[in-house]
């Protein structure tokens, strides 16, 4: 795994990528963002040696390096899941090369399905705990000690000072945030009434199939993680109809803006 690391870390030096100090991962249908940065260099994921390549068509699949809030940024502007064939090792991949090239600070975002019905789609949920329901852990593989902590502590996987700066700007901003937490399960396949039920009682906010397994990653490497869940549809067990992707995607593209506005205004405060 460290020469993985190495060997990626030197392309994309080799490229121009030069010490970002934050890292963002854009998730599904939240890639607007790219147009709030100063581009210097930008690298499709096929071309980075070792890197896993996005499957899901509305994922663009590129790293790209630039000056967003007078700070120096790397971006994933498409992720990857379990539910591609993908190892959670793979998924999270990418989160340690960003740490290797000096990002001490992430910021995730991904679109999610509201548990919560007090929760809107259309709405953002500030994630403040999660819930790991993909089966495993990106830690789980040998030698997994070389690169930090084995039993990485995770009492706060989510910065408390990030989240409330967070919440200072969406006041100042008047954007709705909800805070809550974020269920992550493997997909693609969404979920049953009775899986909306009992993610309900188990006490999620909300639910998607991402997001986690990087943010276990980014409290093994030491880094400063926060995350954000757009909501895209309300998963009400005794009133559920079928979901249309479509719908999702144009949902999450009308909530955007004001995740954008929370990560850029967030950027110029670290």
């Amino acid at each position: 795994m460290i020469k993985l690391i190495t060997e990626s870390t030197e392309y994309l030096q080799s490229k121009g990528f030069d010490n970002p100090e934050v890292g963002i991962i854009l998730g599904t249908g939240l890639g607007q963002l790219i147009n709030k940065i100063d581009i210097i260099a930008e690298v499709s994921y096929n071309h980075i040696p070792n890197f896993p390549t996005a499957t899901v068509e509305f994922h663009k699949g590129k790293l790209v390096y630039g000056i967003l809030g007078e700070k120096k940024v790397v971006v994933m502007q498409g992720r990857f899941h379990v539910y591609e064939g993908y190892s959670l090792q793979d998924v999270t991949f990418p989160v340690r090369i960003m740490e290797k090239l000096g990002v001490k600070t992430l910021l995730v975002s991904n679109a999610a399905g509201a548990i919560n019905l007090n929760f809107k789609k259309g709405e953002i949920m500030l994630i403040d705990d999660h819930i790991n329901l993909q089966g495993s852990s990106p830690l789980a593989f040998k030698g997994v000690s070389d690169l930090g902590e084995r039993f990485t502590d995770m009492s706060a996987p989510y910065n408390l000072e990030i989240n409330s700066k967070i919440k200072e700007i969406a006041k100042s901003n008047n954007i709705k945030l909800h805070e809550g937490v974020y269920a992550s399960v493997v997909g693609p396949q969404l979920e049953t009434r009775a899986e909306y039920q009992m993610l309900k009682i188990i006490g999620a906010d909300s639910v998607g199939m991402s997001t986690v397994p990087e943010i276990i990653v980014a409290n093994h490497l030491k880094l400063k993680a926060a995350a954000v869940s757009v909501l895209t549809d309300e998963c009400d067990p005794d009133n559920l109809k079928p979901v249309d992707i479509a719908e999702i995607i144009a949902m999450a593209g009308k909530a955007e803006p004001n995740m954008i506005t929370l990560f850029t205004e967030l950027i110029k405060t670290l």
